[in-house]
């Protein structure tokens, strides 16, 4: 009796295994499918979450889900009393940003001035996380730290590969300015200068710049005639940390073919997934 009891227990395990196997090939060949929103174990594990199907996941695709961070409002009001519209929020302090006080979503995605001048989609900065930890490197099964993992310590995203590049220190040693920009750019933008920034950066440093598939340069480039404040308010502007983000020194016309000891490490040009078409590294 004991004997047919283990054959069946044997039998049952290894259907078991052979099924899971299945369900697990399955779900590696199977396109994205929406899942039904009342099974949110399933839409954890759903592959669109994780590469390589998250590198051509579609905003509609996501929003599918995810549509409340676009719907979603600031409060009008504190809970202390204090209207939104008699503040200021730190976005608002530079002249490009028009409108209302808006949530952090909102400003990356549809508000009129991101469209103007960015291309973001939410692959930009969600790369796909592990639903079992939060921290790379931490098991033999999760991606190793300092990977490429598209999240790091308890942050569903890498600030150092998304947000830096728009909100990192403003590099005023690296230029050999004197101060900061805002003390600066007093005593250069005179007369019919109106941005102090293409003083050195309209015809000799760093002219091959912006040619990324989630920006747009041509309207960078056309706004920034007017305003200082278009070039400042993604280099030091709206600064969220005390370093510097290392944007690749592509090639431009004069470039001195030596290279300063700051620069030594940065990459010579742009990732290769962003490249727009047609360019090449």
């Amino acid at each position: 009796m004991r004997r047919r009891w283990t054959r069946a227990a044997n039998v049952i395990i290894g259907v078991g295994i052979l099924v899971g196997v299945g369900a697990l090939l399955g779900r590696a060949q199977t396109p994205h499918t929406p899942q039904s929103p009342k099974d949110y174990s399933a839409a954890v594990w759903d592959n669109i979450h994780f590469p390589p199907a998250i590198d051509k996941a579609t905003d509609q695709q996501c929003l599918a889900c995810h549509q409340e961070v676009l719907d979603t409002n600031v409060r009008s009001q504190t809970p202390a009393g204090v209207e939104a519209d008699d503040v200021l929020g730190w976005y608002q302090t530079l002249d490009t940003y028009a409108g209302k006080q808006e949530t952090f979503h909102r400003r990356h995605l549809v508000t009129p001035y991101a469209k103007e001048v960015m291309s973001l989609s939410c692959n930009f900065c969600h790369r796909g996380q592990d639903p079992r930890e939060n921290a790379p490197g931490s098991s033999a099964t999760v991606a190793p730290a300092g990977s490429d993992a598209g999240f790091t310590l308890r942050k569903n995203i890498d600030p150092s590969r998304t947000c830096l590049r728009c909100h990192g220190k403003f590099p005023l040693e690296i230029m050999g300015l004197p101060g900061p920009w805002f003390e600066v750019r007093e005593t250069l933008e005179t007369g019919d200068v109106k941005n102090a920034c293409l003083v050195c950066h309209a015809e000799q440093f760093r002219t091959n710049r912006h040619k990324v598939t989630y920006l747009h340069p041509e309207k960078i480039e056309e706004l920034a005639k007017e305003s200082s404040d278009v070039c400042f308010g993604c280099h030091g502007g709206r600064a969220w940390y005390e370093i510097s983000y290392p944007y690749p020194r592509n090639p431009w016309p004069g470039m001195d073919p030596e290279v300063p000891d700051w620069a030594v490490h940065r990459p010579t040009h742009s990732e290769t997934r962003y490249l727009l078409e047609g360019q090449s590294p």
